[in-house]
């Protein structure tokens, strides 16, 4: 395309787009943050902070209570909260977890019940932990370093 200048005569049109847009953020931090399973947001941007993940849910009144205690809980501490209530096997919402990014995963479980406590695991790291199920909002507050 062309326009004409101040002289009449026929200039043809640049155009420049220089600012940082949010596309180009997201695209950079994905860029910077990611490894062989997917995106790791970090804990600033992530569209959620952490994955609650209930075992069995459908199957175990147990967990579903607890795991819906657990939600309202971390959303009224500030969370911002994925809960995959999907009837699928463990390792399909661990792999779904880990492919979008979610810097961090609690696993609510028969077991982990019975011994008072919950799974975590950082998007970061390889292994999980064992966290008391009544220090787990201290716990993510430390790692999500809002203390």
């Amino acid at each position: 395309a062309s326009v004409l200048d101040e002289h009449g005569k026929e200039q043809h049109m640049i155009m420049g787009c220089y600012g940082i847009g949010v596309s180009r953020i997201v695209a950079a931090a994905i860029e910077q943050n990611n490894d062989d399973k997917g995106m790791v947001w970090p804990d600033a941007i992530a569209p959620y902070q952490v994955a609650l993940l209930p075992m069995n849910m459908k199957k175990s009144q147990r967990v579903r209570e607890a795991t819906e205690a657990l939600y309202e809980e971390l959303l009224a501490a500030g969370f911002e909260v994925l809960l995959d209530d999907r009837p699928v096997r463990p390792g399909v919402m661990f792999s779904d977890m880990e492919l979008i990014g979610i810097p961090h995963r609690v696993v609510v479980g028969e077991k982990n019940l019975d011994q008072g406590k919950l799974e975590y695991k950082s998007r970061r790291d390889t292994d999980s932990r064992d966290i008391p199920h009544a220090d787990i909002v201290t716990f993510l507050n430390t790692q999500l370093d809002r203390n």
